[in-house]
């Protein structure tokens, strides 16, 4: 890609990285999609990394055991959002990023096969729509959910009507 890539506050330059940052060049003889530069936020990342982890057969949720409990209360508030960047931490640079899960997976499922599967989803999705290399995605299974557990985002009715 002729286009480039960074944080939104990435004016310094890393040590060892001169003369290797995709700038975009300026002026009339450069091809329009090479003029200026994109940013991208870490935010942008941690979305679509935390919609590529929940597309992939076996994960139940994201997060781990307080930021799931926090998570659920918040959901059930009146106008709150399922928040897609539960457990999702990432870190951006210029040209590379590396991604931070927490998950629970169903119990039954092959941890390993499921893990491997959420790497290739979420390497594919985030390399493809942000143009960012990713060097590394660890995955940390924080718990099981069991067939017989209450699920967090059920909505239980009161005693009194």
């Amino acid at each position: 890609m002729s286009d480039t890539t960074s944080r939104p506050a990435a004016g310094e330059r890393q040590p060892g990285t001169a003369d290797k940052s995709l700038t975009g060049r300026t002026g009339a003889d450069a091809a329009p999609e090479a003029r200026g530069k994109t940013a991208i936020a870490d935010s942008v990342v941690e979305k679509i990394a935390g919609m590529a982890t929940r597309e992939v057969p076996g994960i139940r949720s994201l997060g781990a055991g307080m930021a799931r409990a926090f998570g659920a209360v918040r959901d059930r508030v009146p106008g709150g959002r399922p928040s897609v960047t539960r457990g999702v931490k990432v870190e951006v640079g210029e040209r590379q990023t590396a991604v931070d899960l927490d998950v629970v997976v169903e119990y039954g499922v092959p941890i390993v096969d499921v893990a491997a599967a959420v790497r290739v989803n979420v390497i594919t999705a985030v390399e493809r729509m942000t143009g960012l290399q990713v060097v590394e995605v660890n995955i940390a299974v924080d718990d099981v959910h069991l067939p017989d557990e209450e699920d967090d985002q059920e909505d239980t009715e009161g005693r009194v009507l």
